[in-house]
């Protein structure tokens, strides 16, 4: 069956009045308390409008060490929270919903790393940002999807790189940097259901198209070979930017189906369609603007890191920020 353009749902009008409301009562609040609202990509669209900054994982990163409001509400899940409370130590952090989590955080523990450290002694540790504070202390790098390959071209090629914890980015990154990586097993549960199989589909229905995919999916690899053909890997930033410079006017997003709104909202001229339209983050998808207007009244969830894990922590996190 051929791909037909998945269109923006509207909300009843009672809905549009509730959201306006919410909004101007957030924004009120966000002005008396000297906060700033921080939204992933992958946040639903009426979060995504309400916010000072919308980005991908570095850019979050970068905003928060850069910011100088009291306050920042991270909507996102818990490792954004507490990456950015370790980056800003006297600011108060506050995610809105405390359940937020992330499966592939959840792939590797800080006892599981220490194990794996201990099988590869002298092994840099390079560690995706989607992992708790308490593997990032265990590491020497981190990365985001915007940068992982610039990361690991600044490691000498004489080392041994232990990369964690995800299965298809490594695998991604091996290709692309040349070196071989000793890779984690983790995956995301959201990308790691984007197959090979979905590829198929892209250029059987809709071959025109420029397929944009995020190096987590468990079609990354498979996508290089068809780069000839409209197949590109970037991270959701990097989608961002070069679909506002393609002149393609039709994309595939290989990703979590949050992106979508930022890109139909920054490109209206254009098509962007889903790759897979039930890539969809339950975690990423909790905060809503109700729980983002409780967290400013009430102050919560503050997310807080123990010092010592977050001082070890901060080496690894600096790298990332400050490698291109």
């Amino acid at each position: 069956m051929a791909l037909e353009a998945a269109p923006i749902e509207f909300d009843s009008p009672d809905r549009r009045r509730e959201i306006s409301a919410l909004r101007a009562e957030i924004r009120a609040l966000v002005t008396a308390k000297g906060a700033v609202i921080l939204a992933h990509n992958y946040q639903r669209p009426e979060v995504q409008d309400v916010a000072d900054f919308v980005g991908d994982s570095l850019g979050l990163s970068r905003e928060a060490a850069a910011t100088g409001a009291r306050t920042i509400v991270f909507c996102g899940v818990r490792f954004m929270a507490e990456t950015a409370a370790i980056l800003s130590p006297r600011k108060t952090v506050l995610l809105p919903e405390l359940e937020a989590g992330c499966s592939l955080a959840d792939s590797i523990t800080a006892d599981e790393l220490r194990t794996w450290k201990a099988e590869h002694p002298g092994a840099v540790v390079v560690s995706y940002v989607n992992t708790s504070a308490e593997v990032k202390a265990e590491s020497d790098y981190c990365c985001t999807s915007g940068n992982a390959k610039a990361v690991i071209d600044a490691i000498p090629g004489d080392r041994e790189i232990l990369f964690l914890p995800d299965l298809f980015m490594g695998t991604w990154l091996e290709r692309v940097s040349g070196r071989k990586l000793t890779l984690w097993m983790g995956e995301c549960h959201v990308h790691a259901g984007i197959r090979p199989a979905d590829l198929e589909r892209w250029r059987a229905d809709a071959p025109d198209a420029e397929l944009l995919v995020h190096p987590e999916c468990g079609c990354s690899s498979q996508a290089m070979a068809f780069a000839g053909e409209g197949a590109r890997i970037l991270s959701t930033e990097q989608m961002v930017t070069h679909a506002k410079s393609s002149p393609t006017d039709h994309f595939l997003v290989a990703t979590e189906t949050g992106i979508l709104h930022r890109l139909r909202s920054e490109m209206p001229e254009k098509r962007f369609d889903p790759l897979r339209e039930d890539a969809i983050c339950r975690y990423m998808k909790m905060t809503t603007l109700e729980s983002v207007r409780d967290s400013l009244v009430r102050d919560q969830h503050v997310i807080t890191v123990a010092e010592e894990t977050a001082l070890r922590a901060r080496r690894a996190i600096e790298r990332m920020v400050a490698i291109g």
